[in-house]
């Protein structure tokens, strides 16, 4: 199904930056919206209930799953993670412009439910830069920073199944890519046909039944 709406799908390891970009670029794009996940963690810092995420604990988390709410949904580290599918469609439906944060696992599925979904994969410049940038943070012990470089090997080893991919060695050059991959979605043919189709048809550049 065809919808007016673009839907931007986020992945990265942790560290790498991924949530720090997204925040950045709705700031700068008034024309986005951001999805909130649903997830099993406990809140960190700062983070507030549905704002970053939808907190929830893990037999209510299973029941929506059992229910069919969930656009996909992935254990990540330990802790189940997902995505309301009534929200996605509701907005893009709409003709929203939607980011979505999640794991390479629900970027996937997703893909495979929606083709149209842009996939963009956020590398960090080097395995080095990665663990200081996991020390930096503060948040977790010795042996979940380990675990969490470990898993980054193999969610890195996922990019190549992604539309972009941008490396995050300079925040500013990342974010101006990420600017890019969204403005340039937004140009596409289709995407033009759908929300200017008042000029395409001026030109008679939409076929007539």
């Amino acid at each position: 199904m065809e919808y007016p709406g673009n839907l931007f799908v986020i992945a990265a390891p942790s560290g790498a930056g991924k949530s720090t970009l997204v925040k950045a670029l709705l700031e700068l794009d008034a024309h986005l919206m951001v999805s909130v996940s649903h997830t099993t963690r406990a809140p960190r810092g700062q983070e507030l209930n549905g704002r970053e995420y939808h907190f929830i604990g893990e037999p209510a988390f299973r029941a929506k799953i059992a229910a069919g709410d969930f656009f996909e949904w992935a254990e990540v580290h330990g802790n189940l993670y997902g995505t309301s599918r009534a929200a996605i469609e509701d907005r893009i439906a709409g003709g929203q412009d939607v980011v979505l944060e999640i794991d390479w696992q629900g970027a996937l599925q997703i893909k495979r439910l929606f083709p149209q979904a842009v996939l963009i994969f956020i590398l960090p410049p080097s395995w080095d830069e990665l663990a200081q940038r996991l020390n930096r943070r503060g948040e977790d012990e010795p042996a979940v920073i380990a675990q969490r470089l470990a898993n980054a090997r193999i969610e890195v080893s996922k990019a190549r199944h992604f539309d972009y991919v941008i490396i995050n060695a300079l925040f500013e050059t990342a974010l101006f890519d990420l600017k890019t991959v969204v403005h340039s979605q937004r140009l596409k043919y289709v995407s033009q046909q759908r929300n200017r189709s008042a000029v395409f048809a001026a030109l008679d550049l939409i076929p007539s039944d």
